[in-house]
């Protein structure tokens, strides 16, 4: 009868310090001292206060055994934040940094030494971490995900080298900052289907194309937001993951929705070819996928049918009272469409290099279409927003040509919610008119209730109006809409600041502005903020300076037209803080 083989269950940990092969060739002996101090001064000691056991230490890797993956991990993450934190004075090529690996499993027993499955796949989940990161198995992380505060995220399976069958990899990579964060709060699924829309894939061999597909999927974001029964996710946070490898997932998780539509764009000669699917974020179920081909100047029928079909697969019966809303004419001259696209890519890179280059697109479209109404009122919006951007002041000229292109845009369309959105803002701030500026936004909520600008813009106006807390209810509906876009946060930022000083809350209106001043220093809003309540006038004088030095083309009418108020004594005041700044009028 064979001898008897000892097994037990355990929580393996795996690491090894990154390209330290490199770290000894460079200095061999500075390298062999930093090595012994973190295994005394971190490994070590971290392994012991988390009841472990290192039983086997291998040049510049080492494993150890734990009880619980509680405690595996948790002496993991302990481990990688003091190595982070003891690198800090090195460069970066002299950094130590580890990679560490965790698998709860079957491990057999030899004396002091363990070996078995539950050792591989450690070993090899630790290849396969980034420097200064921390892979775990499923095993672990169903152990970990609510007792713990760091986030792993969910890599799908992998196949690991030697290992049969492909493993669940969870990941967390913070080695190059602060590696613990706290669990984000989660969104909480709203009572309707809820959707985001990722940038298409631009299939068409041409980089410059890219716009073309960008632009595809802002109509499709539109046609689903008409339909008042679906709950969709603003364009601003659906392109921040343009570019990256996405797990549908964790975007189902950041953005807060049970849906995520992706697809591709490719667009040869005079024909385009959209291709879509839908997957459901919970499960990464795919429901639905379809492709849609036609002639470049039927854009309109192919991107309705996109959006149509979605709706379909989520909610066939919420489809028919909304359907032709989504509906819209194609241009009658693809060359115009082609401009306005070009126009619309310039002008959300929001800086002040591309605003007359977008306004110069916007007007070629006009020219080639006289129609075509959204570009009449992108181009205005572009003469609004160029100070909001950085660039030069509006001439009274420049004021009028924006009224007179918002007003041709009305006339050719007064449905569209762009249209309709921008208009209301047009009105208000370059022409005093809040209570038409208003009903514009309402009609667009009413019409549209998932469009996230037209929120932001009923914040705004509550604002100029007085009313504290509409504002932030405003705000925070928008937000949830655009949840992870950073000029959308920062817009929220600066209305809920503003917001609080409205409501008389100077003290958490400066926190707020402190806050928005750390994401942008330069915030005018937020410096404006700083130097009417900071109770310190030292620090008060220095925000008054920086205004000056960062604008000094600024003129007082810039300042109450960005501070617009209907009520005399916030006009009152905002009027004794612009005299206070001295700027010309």
């Amino acid at each position: 009868m064979g001898e008897r083989v000892e097994r037990r269950l355990a929580a393996i940990l795996a690491a090894d310090v990154v390209g330290y092969s490199r770290l000894v060739s460079a200095d061999e002996a500075g390298a062999l001292t930093h090595l012994g101090k973190l295994r005394r001064d971190i490994i070590e000691p971290n392994i012991a206060s988390h009841s472990g056991r290192l039983f086997k230490a291998m040049g510049d890797g080492f494993l150890a055994e734990f009880a619980s993956a509680v405690q595996a991990t948790s002496c993991a993450v302990a481990i990688q934040r003091e190595t982070e934190a003891a690198s800090s004075g090195f460069e970066e090529g002299k950094k130590m940094r580890l990679r560490i690996g965790i698998h709860v499993g079957d491990v057999v027993v030899e004396g002091d030494d363990l070996m078995g499955d539950g050792v591989n796949i450690a070993a090899r989940l630790e290849s396969v971490a980034v420097p200064g990161g921390i892979s775990i198995s499923r095993a672990v992380h169903d152990q970990v995900r609510d007792r713990i505060d760091t986030v792993f995220d969910d890599k799908g399976e992998i196949a690991l080298k030697n290992i049969t069958r492909p493993v669940q990899v969870f990941a967390f990579a913070g080695a190059n900052s602060v590696l613990v964060k706290t669990t984000p709060p989660a969104l909480v699924l709203p009572d309707k289907p809820s959707i985001a829309v990722l940038p298409f894939q631009n299939m068409s061999g041409d980089p410059e194309q890219e716009y073309f597909a960008d632009g595809m999927v802002e109509e499709i974001i539109t046609a689903l937001s008409r339909f008042k029964s679906l709950f969709v996710i603003a364009r601003n946070s659906s392109f921040t993951y343009k570019g990256k490898a996405v797990d549908i997932k964790q975007v189902g998780r950041e953005l807060g929705v049970r849906y995520v539509l992706e697809g591709s764009v490719r667009k040869a000669g005079n024909r385009l070819r959209i291709t879509g699917q839908l997957i459901d974020a919970a499960t990464g179920a795919h429901l639905w996928a379809d492709k849609f081909e036609g002639e470049l100047l039927d854009v309109f029928d192919l991107q309705d049918n996109v959006a149509m079909s979605v709706v379909g697969a989520i909610a066939p019966r919420l489809l028919a009272a909304d359907a032709e809303l989504a509906r819209r004419k194609s241009p009658e001259n693809w060359d115009s469409y082609d401009f306005y696209l070009r126009g619309v890519a310039l002008f959300v890179q929001r800086n002040p290099g591309t605003a007359d280059q977008s306004l110069e697109l916007l007007q070629k479209a006009i020219s080639l279409n006289p129609e075509f109404a959204l570009a009449y009122i992108r181009a205005a919006a572009c003469l609004l927003m160029r100070p909001a951007h950085g660039g030069r002041s509006l001439s009274q000229e420049e004021r009028s040509e924006a009224l007179r292109l918002t007003n041709c845009a009305l006339a050719l369309d007064d449905e569209n919610e762009w249209i309709l959105g921008w208009a209301g803002m047009i009105f208000v701030l370059l022409n005093g008119e809040v209570d038409r500026g208003s009903d514009l936004i309402e009609r667009v909520l009413v019409n549209n209730p998932n469009f996230a600008n037209a929120w932001n813009a009923r914040g705004f106006i509550s604002l100029i109006r007085g009313d504290g807390a509409r504002a932030l209810e405003s705000f925070d509906h928008s937000t949830r809409l655009n949840p992870v876009d950073d000029w959308s946060a920062v817009n929220a930022m600066q209305g809920k600041m503003s917001a609080l000083w409205v409501l008389g809350r100077y003290s958490d209106a400066l926190e707020f502005a402190d806050r928005l001043l750390a994401r942008r220093p330069n915030d005018i809003r937020g410096l404006f903020m700083v130097f009417s309540t900071d109770p310190d006038p030292t620090r008060a004088a220095k925000a008054g300076d920086r205004i000056r030095t960062l604008y000094p083309h600024l003129r007082s009418s810039d300042l109450r037209q960005l501070f617009f108020f209907q009520s005399p004594r916030h006009r009152a005041m905002v009027e004794e803080i612009i005299a206070r700044l001295g700027f010309p009028d």
